[in-house]
Order: structure tokens, then C-alpha cells, then sequence
């Protein structure tokens, strides 16, 4: 089935639906993962933005329960060079196309996805619309470019949970609150996690390293917080720009120093906010599993992977209260950072892999240690 991909500057690439007539309007990007589809796929922080995959053949292991990183797949839609509908692995359950079409996400294949990729990285991430139903080279274009974007938008919003909840057993636990839920840690640190559209493998790392967790929507009040008296507090990553996010960088403020706080990707961001810098706006961000950081106390090096478009402004940080703690090494773009009088530290990139490699895993560990010497 014929599918026309049209960029806002008039750029227009042809290709095929493997799962049907469908439409979709978003910010196209790429990720350089050579596998892990299904967790990329079910990441909240692509949630308005329209997926590209670098590697050419997708979809050879099929899906399986075990890889979802959230209860939904929140791309717009999916482009990949070649489909491979025949998955080959025990672990598999469906097709990639039929996990697709069950969530109502246009995929599509069967043209230059190198050629799309080169041109986001020479001229930017840029609003595009993917559609089978309308193949009006002039239409599409127009459609694109008046699409509203994502700078300034509140995107947390359309993934945050709804009410709090429990993490036991490797899946969410509504109705849980730390004086109902169990763990098999009778000591277990209580830490509240702010869902700014939080994967699922942050959650098992926290459990299964002695952590009792309890996640709450991204509107929820310091007070709120403190009055669960926690031992430590986690922002989760998610979608969009971090200043488009209302009343949350004020409720972090409000929290530094009263908890240990470790943030990831989006948290990342937010805590910047909340130490008093600025964000701006990456040419085609980071998306991937093959990000070279530069840890700069240790001079180590970890390949992570990473899915942010946005990023903290070094020069906006007072250096006598934040610290930078890594860089990217492609861009010395900031990576890391930590608060130089307050338990709280944070990483751009997503050390709790899935996917991607399990280089950065320590930063859990760190987290467990600050939050320990703060009881």
C-alpha cells in the first residue's frame, strides 16, 4: 500500500504500509539502534515524534510481554527500510506488524531511510506527516509545516499516570501505597518516582536493588511528596521540552535539599531548570545505543544509550552551586551533572539500557549509596 513521507521543507519520500491505511503527523527523528525495536517502540518519550530506524532490516524476533518498556507504543508512526515479517526467536509472541496495527501505529518500509537520515543530520529533526489516505504531494507538505510542534508543549501530560501506583513482581501495582505494598526486602528504601513518562525497566532496577517504589503522576505537590516521607526521589525521563512541562521544575525546587533526588534524561532536564538554568534545543538530538560519555572524575568512558532532543545549557549553570559530571564526547553537550551542596545528581542518557548497553548501571547504585547516607 503506497505511503508518501513529506518533511516541512518540501522534502517528499515514497514508501509502502505494512500495516495498513493510516496517518500521522509528528517531528521525524532517527535511532541508531541496531536492535530493541519493541522498547523504542513503547519508550513515552517518543510520544509525538515519528520513528526512523538506521539498521535496514526490522522486525527479524518478533515481540514478546517481557520487552515492553511501558503498556503502550507511543511513536506516531514507524519507518524502516525493510520489514521481515517471518520473526525467528522463541521469545516471540506476535509480529512487529501486528503489535503495530493492535495500537493503531502506521508503520512503513521499502524506501531510503539513509537518505531521509542524512538529511535530518544536515538540515535538522523537522515536522513531517506520513499517510496512505492522503497522497497530495502539495497537501502533505502544507500539512506538515502547520503542524504546531513540540517546543513549548506540555507532551508529559499525555503519558504521566493517572493515579499512584505500586512496582512488584515486574509489573505496576495500582492502589499501593508504602504502607500496603511488599517487598522482599523487609528494610526496603521508599523512594517516590515522578512518572514523566518513567520506563518499566527503571522501575525493576530500583526493586531489584532493594528499593520499595512507589510512582506518582508528574502534577504531584512537594507537599504530596514529603508527606509520604520517602528516602530518596526519582524523576523518570519523558517526552518533549522541559519547559513546556507547567508547575513541575517549581515542585523540584521546592524538594532539593529535603530528599536525595536522581534524575534521568528528561529529570535531567527538569532538575536543571529547578538549579536555575535553561535548555535549548538540539539540531537532531542523541537517539541511540552507541553515545560515547566522558565521565569527567573518572576519565572513563561508557557507551550508553540515549533519546533526547532537548539539553541542558552549561552556560547557563552557576558553577559554584552545579557541577558538570560528563560530557558527550561527539558534541560536549552536557551529560551529567550534580548539585554541589544538595543530595542530588543527574544523566542525560538512560543508564537502565533497554535498550542499549548496560555500561552506565553503576548510577542506580550511586543513587543507593546517596540516599543511604541521607537517612
Amino acid at each position: 500500500m503506497k505511503a508518501l513521507i513529506a518533511l516541512e521543507d518540501g522534502t517528499i519520500f515514497e514508501g509502502r504500509s505494512f500495516t495498513g491505511h493510516g496517518e500521522a503527523v509528528g517531528e521525524i527523528v532517527f535511532n541508531t539502534s541496531l536492535s530493541g525495536y519493541q522498547e523504542i517502540l513503547t519508550d513515552p518519550s517518543y510520544t509525538g515524534q515519528i520513528v526512523t530506524m538506521t539498521y535496514p532490516l526490522i522486525g527479524n524476533y518478533g515481540i514478546n510481554p517481557e520487552d515492553m518498556e511501558s503498556a503502550a507504543i507511543h511513536p506516531m508512526a514507524f519507518l524502516i527500510k525493510e520489514y521481515n515479517g517471518f520473526p525467528s526467536n522463541y521469545r516471540s509472541t506476535m509480529s512487529l506488524a501486528d503489535f503495530l496495527q493492535d495500537y493503531n501505529t502506521l508503520g512503513v518500509e521499502g524506501f531510503d531511510t539513509r537518505a531521509l537520515v542524512r538529511h535530518i543530520r544536515s538540515k535538522g529533526a523537522m515536522k513531517g506527516i506520513v499517510s496512505t489516505k492522503d497522497l497530495d504531494r502539495n497537501s502533505l507538505v502544507e500539512r506538515a509545516r502547520s503542524w504546531t510542534g513540540l517546543v513549548g508543549r506540555n507532551m508529559v501530560k499525555r503519558v504521566t499516570c493517572d493515579e499512584p501506583y505500586g512496582w512488584a513482581s515486574n509489573r505496576p501495582v495500582p492502589g499501593t501505597d508504602f504502607s500496603t505494598a511488599r517487598t522482599k526486602n523487609p528494610n526496603p528504601l521508599r523512594i517516590v518516582a515522578f512518572d514523566f513518562g518513567i520506563k518499566f525497566n527503571q522501575l525493576r532496577l530500583l526493586t531489584e536493588k532493594g528499593c520499595q517504589v512507589q510512582v506518582v503522576p508528574a502534577t504531584t505537590t512537594a507537599d504530596t511528596v514529603l508527606a509520604m516521607n520517602p528516602d530518596g526521589i526519582f524523576l523518570s525521563n519523558g517526552p518533549g521540552d522541559p519547559e513546556g512541562v507547567e508547575g513541575v521544575v517549581e515542585t523540584i525546587r521546592s524538594l532539593l535539599g529535603k530528599k536525595p533526588i536522581f534524575g534521568i534524561c528528561l529529570g535531567h532536564q527538569i532538575l536543571g531548570l529547578a538549579y536555575g538554568g535553561s535548555t535549548y534545543k538540539l539540531k537532531f538530538g542523541h537517539r541511540g545505543g552507541n553515545q560515547p560519555v566522558k565521565d569527567l572524575e573518572t576519565g572513563h568512558v561508557e557507551i550508553t544509550s540515549q533519546n533526547h532532543g532537548f539539553c541542558v545549557d552549561p552556560e547557563s549553570l552557576d558553577r559554584e552551586k552545579v557541577e558538570v559530571t560528563h560530557i558527550n564526547l561527539n558534541d560536549n553537550s552536557v551529560e551529567g551533572m550534580r548539585h554541589r551542596k544538595f543530595p542530588a545528581f543527574s544523566v542525560q542518557y538512560h543508564p537502565e539500557h533497554a535498550p542499549g548497553p548496560h555500561d552506565a548501571v553503576y548510577l542506580f547504585d550511586r543513587f543507593i549509596e546517596m540516599v543511604r547516607k541521607n537517612i
